[in-house]
């Protein structure tokens, strides 16, 4: 049976509206594939308190989660299933710096499908370019 793992992962938009992407450094698992930087939810900790825990370990930068779910999903793996829970938050203190990644990139909403993502990413990814279009729909 494989492992479940709860992690967290947040969407960052700055104020040009770009999303922050990640790239895995070639020493993590998928590695040179692009996520929404994050990490494993502790046990006895909220998903809210986790990403902005992650973020300040992995990014060195303070956030402000919006306290809601943009994206709850199930993905299976080789080795084990990740239930990838995405998060919209914005930087309140500080710049993000890369200290996991291999490099951090920010992408307009409509550039986001030119990366290569992981595939757990991937659902939150068409969830953002698909509300993109609803916003400019919209106007």
């Amino acid at each position: 049976m494989k492992k479940l793992v709860k992690v967290v992962a947040a969407i960052i938009e700055n104020e040009q509206q770009e999303i922050l992407c990640a790239l895995r450094s070639p020493e993590m698992s998928l590695p040179n594939m692009w996520e929404f930087p994050g990490g494993k939810v502790e046990a006895n900790e909220d998903i809210f308190t986790a990403i902005e825990r992650e973020i300040d370990e992995e990014l060195g930068c303070k956030i402000e989660n919006f306290k809601d779910i943009f994206n709850d999903t199930t993905h299976e793996y080789e080795t084990f299933i990740i239930n990838l829970i995405s998060i919209k938050c914005r930087v309140v203190e500080g710049a993000p710096v890369p200290s996991e990644h291999s490099k951090l990139i920010w992408l307009k909403r409509e550039n986001l499908d030119s990366l290569k993502w992981a595939p757990a990413d991937i659902p939150a990814v068409k969830q953002l370019v698909e509300e993109k279009l609803d916003l400019s729909k919209a106007k």
